[in-house]
């Protein structure tokens, strides 16, 4: 009698930054094929020069995907990915793995090409896909009517970061990459986070095609909240606060679940985000409505700094299939 392995849960990660990284490190670890999706508003920089010198499509979140879906056993090649230059001409503040990137872009002809050889020299598990193939800029404007133009100008104001943000969009118009659909209909989950709302999270959501494709899927869809608010972005937000502004860029009764945490951490750890102006997100429970439905737990790592522990998310979001 043969036996047959059960089939792997598809599992889709959309989002940018350490968000993705934290969650596709903790699910790895599960029988599942996972597909990073990842933003390609970011134009900050070692990925900000290349994209202008180039023409390359932002490569900083793709190479974070990577390392994270690394299998190989050789350290020294995720930590090759890693490195930064701290000296020469030219190369101070690259990272080696935007460059590989950028380079590999340039032999393939193509950069999801590009992304795919990596990944092979990687020994990476799974995908990871640019959100779009088009080139677009992040654009928000304040409650004063202030626009800022630039992700990197959002996510580090230089302007009055105590001004809430009124809308963001992206220009020119960008449309879904087609491979980034097609994982998307074929998932079995889809998480949205976590990361930071405005220059991480939302900017996926603003490519055309996203949200449709999020409507249309069979796939459970979950977004992971924050567990700090973030200067010039959300500033004072509570958990609710979160999801109220992603379900007004994506629609409601799109997302099966939020995942908040519930676990509050010491007072020596919040110390250290004084200086930065950010705050503990509060779990505001009575503000949630019955869909998406919430789902609370202690998620925070043990030590370091305030960032959703790997195990923890992955053992919730498994547990949501």
């Amino acid at each position: 009698m043969q036996h047959f392995a059960p089939a792997k849960k598809k599992i889709v990660v959309i989002g940018g930054g350490t968000g993705v990284f934290t969650v596709l490190t903790g699910l790895r670890k599960y029988q599942t094929d996972l597909t990073a999706v990842v933003t390609m508003a970011d134009d900050g920089g070692s990925t900000g020069v290349l994209r202008e010198d180039f023409g390359i499509l932002p490569p900083g979140d793709v190479r974070r995907a990577l390392i994270a879906l690394s299998k190989t056993e050789d350290k020294i090649l995720a930590q090759l990915f890693t490195y930064r230059f701290k000296e020469g001409t030219g190369l101070h503040g690259h990272s080696f793995g935007n460059l590989m990137l950028t380079a590999l872009e340039r032999v393939v002809g193509d950069f999801e090409g590009g992304i795919a050889a990596a990944g092979k020299i990687l020994g990476v598990e799974g995908g990871v896909l640019p959100v779009t193939k088009k080139f677009t800029k992040l654009f928000a404007e304040l409650e004063n009517g202030q626009i800022i133009r630039g992700e990197s100008n959002i996510d580090m104001p230089s302007h009055d970061g105590r001004l809430k943000i009124k809308k963001v969009w992206l220009e020119p118009r960008a449309t879904l990459n087609p491979s980034a659909e097609k994982a998307i209909l074929e998932a079995n989950l889809v998480v949205l986070g976590p990361g930071d709302l405005y220059t991480s999270v939302l900017p996926n959501i603003l490519v055309e095609g996203t949200a449709k494709a999020l409507k249309k899927t069979k796939a459970k869809k979950v977004y992971v909240t924050n567990l700090m608010t973030k200067f010039g972005e959300t500033n004072d937000f509570t958990a609710s606060d979160f999801l109220k502004i992603v379900e007004s860029y994506l629609g409601k009764k799109i997302l099966d679940y939020v995942v908040v945490n519930n676990q509050k951490p010491t007072p020596a750890r919040l110390k250290a985000y004084v200086k930065e102006k950010a705050a503990f997100v509060e779990l505001d429970g009575e503000n949630f409505s019955k869909t998406p439905l919430l789902v609370s737990a202690p998620l925070i790592r043990a030590k370091g700094f305030l960032r959703h522990d790997p195990e923890k998310l992955a053992r919730v979001l498994w547990g949501l299939i």
